[in-house]
């Protein structure tokens, strides 16, 4: 995946939130916002689970 590949971020269980559906201009964008999304939590089982995917050129 090239570095310029926009992303976005997904939901594993395809809901929708505030986090969910946020484009990036890189991965490692994305990958920092997940960061500190991830940071603010404490071990909860109650937590969503994010993938962050590359967009096509059809999206």
């Amino acid at each position: 995946m090239s570095s310029e590949q926009r992303v976005q971020i997904v939901r594993d269980d395809g809901g929708r939130d505030a986090l969910a559906g946020r484009c990036f201009s890189s991965y490692e964008a994305a990958y920092d916002e997940l960061e500190r999304y991830y940071a603010d939590l404490c071990c909860s089982d109650d937590r969503e689970y994010y993938r962050i995917v590359p967009l096509t050129s059809s999206s």
